[in-house]
């Protein structure tokens, strides 16, 4: 993802599938954009394997914009929103690509999605046993306002502003932390492997009730992610290591902190669009996120929150 400086409305071509965020540093505008290339199947009411695929993805994307943006009261709505513009869009839309934006400004979030379609599409009230035709309807009771554009091809609707924003948050657990362990890592690539040895250790002895080798195998992937994009080789005295922290209801946070304050393709990397590691994480159920470590120095930290329980792997 690629993050722009924004002092207007810009008009400009994205690549099919990829997600661009574009953040104003006056807080005026913060915005996201995705652009989708549709692969429509006229024998399945013109919505495939491949496109229904996408809200999905598109929700993931849209939470993590969102929690980065102090706004994570609107994740819900607009989660809901989004895939049902999104869906309509790729089940009905012309062109051979959708665009979606989504943007906060001023005192609205405002939901976009063009199609390509000048068929405008119509409320219409579904029937108690019809298995569709109710999105809009949805999102005529949930947003604040909802319409389509003059040309037909960009149905838009808003959410309310009722608060202001809030700093940026680690992913939270559900009840406190009340123990923690550090792990004392080699800022070079041994570090992975440093991880997982010592992880073992730490998780029997601390008789963890999950899937211990599920968590270990989360940790080395944030170190070997951290090791490979954001530690300087040969440089010292850089802010690098690992924690895991345990909740009273055993859920288990486990944070890895690098030298690098940002993540711009943060979003991109937990929707499978730049590597698989995070991806491959989030499938599994992980809640990833991630923060500035620390006002003292320059650095942030992953977190992944692993819930004890049953996981496929």
């Amino acid at each position: 993802m690629t993050t722009h400086i924004v002092g207007q409305e810009r008009t400009r071509r994205r690549a099919p599938g990829t997600a661009d965020e574009l953040i104003s540093r006056t807080g005026a505008l913060q915005a996201l954009e995705v652009c989708i290339e549709r692969r429509p199947d006229p024998d399945r009411g013109g919505l495939s394997t491949a496109d229904a695929a996408w809200p999905k993805r598109l929700r993931r994307i849209v939470r993590a914009s969102l929690n980065r943006w102090g706004r994570p009261e609107l994740i819900e709505d607009t989660e809901l929103l989004l895939t049902e513009l999104a869906t309509n869009a790729l089940r009905h839309g012309s062109g051979r690509s959708i665009c979606v934006r989504v943007s906060v400004q001023d005192d609205t979030l405002k939901i976009q999605v063009t199609d390509g379609s000048p068929t405008r599409p119509e409320l219409r009230h579904a029937a108690l046993d019809d298995e569709d035709g109710r999105g809009l309807l949805l999102v005529e009771s949930l947003a604040e306002e909802w319409g389509v554009s003059d040309d037909g091809t960009t149905t838009w609707c808003t959410l309310p502003l009722t608060e202001g924003p809030e700093e940026m948050q680690p992913a939270a657990a559900t009840t406190p932390v009340f123990r923690e362990i550090r792990l004392e890592l080699p800022a070079d690539p041994s570090a992975a492997g440093s991880a997982r040895i010592q992880a073992r250790t730490m998780l029997t002895m601390a008789a963890w009730p999950g899937n211990q080798r599920h968590a270990i195998d989360v940790l080395h992937t944030l170190v070997e992610n951290a090791v490979q994009h954001a530690l300087a080789p040969g440089k010292a005295d850089q802010p690098f290591g690992a924690c895991l922290r345990f909740t009273e209801t055993d859920e288990l946070l486990i944070d890895v902190t690098d030298p690098v304050p940002h993540f711009p393709d943060f979003d991109q990397a937990v929707a499978g669009e730049s590597g698989g590691g995070l991806w491959e994480i989030a499938q599994e159920g992980v809640e990833l996120s991630w923060f500035v470590a620390s006002s003292e120095f320059d650095a942030k930290t992953v977190r992944a929150v692993v819930r004890p329980g049953p996981v496929d792997l």
